[in-house]
């Protein structure tokens, strides 16, 4: 009788971690970013220069679509990439530099987390903004903002992003709107 007990525990044991399996199969699915192809906007020959990493969503494809439109007619450099590619950048080729992740499993995707504790002496020039389901996650030390990828909320991130952004791209006294 122990044996056949012992049998239905352990069954039931499989059960579970076949069951947690699929769980987690399914919600990094249903839930993980896409990657982001490569692109720059403009020339690469201007001063000032913008890099954005990103992960592919709608919510960040769209923050992503508003920064590029709000540096359209100003001499700016921008280069997008997605996050798995910050390893290869060096942070002094760029004046700003976005970060848009999604934190995941209770922390910020290896990548970015990697770059931000091997560039620690460039933060000054880095703008994070992570979502996440609470919107409440953030690495620490890094100048960030966090929130949940809800798109009637977009336009309050845009606007603090670029506020950051100006400060870090500087325009130019001649493109400065001049007030009488």
């Amino acid at each position: 009788m122990k044996i056949k007990r012992y049998k239905v525990v352990v069954w039931i044991l499989i059960g579970a971690m076949v069951l947690f399996f699929l769980l987690a199969v399914w919600y990094k699915s249903r839930y993980s970013m896409d990657v982001v192809e490569p692109y720059a906007m403009y020339s690469q020959t201007f001063d000032r220069k913008l890099l954005i990493a990103t992960q592919g969503s709608a919510f960040k494809d769209s923050l992503v679509r508003n920064v590029v439109r709000y540096y359209e007619n100003d001499s700016v450099f921008i280069k997008i990439i997605d996050v798995s590619e910050l390893q290869r950048i060096v942070p002094a080729e760029f004046n700003a530099t976005l970060i848009l992740h999604t934190w995941e499993y209770g922390s910020a995707p290896e990548d970015v987390e990697a770059f931000v504790e091997k560039n620690r002496d460039h933060l000054e020039k880095v703008v994070v903004f992570a979502t996440s389901g609470e919107g409440n996650n953030s690495i620490e030390g890094v100048d960030g903002l966090a929130g949940a990828s809800i798109i009637k909320d977009m336009f309050l991130y845009k606007d603090w992003i670029l506020l950051k952004l100006d400060s870090l791209l500087p325009r130019e006294k001649s493109q400065v709107p001049q007030y009488r």
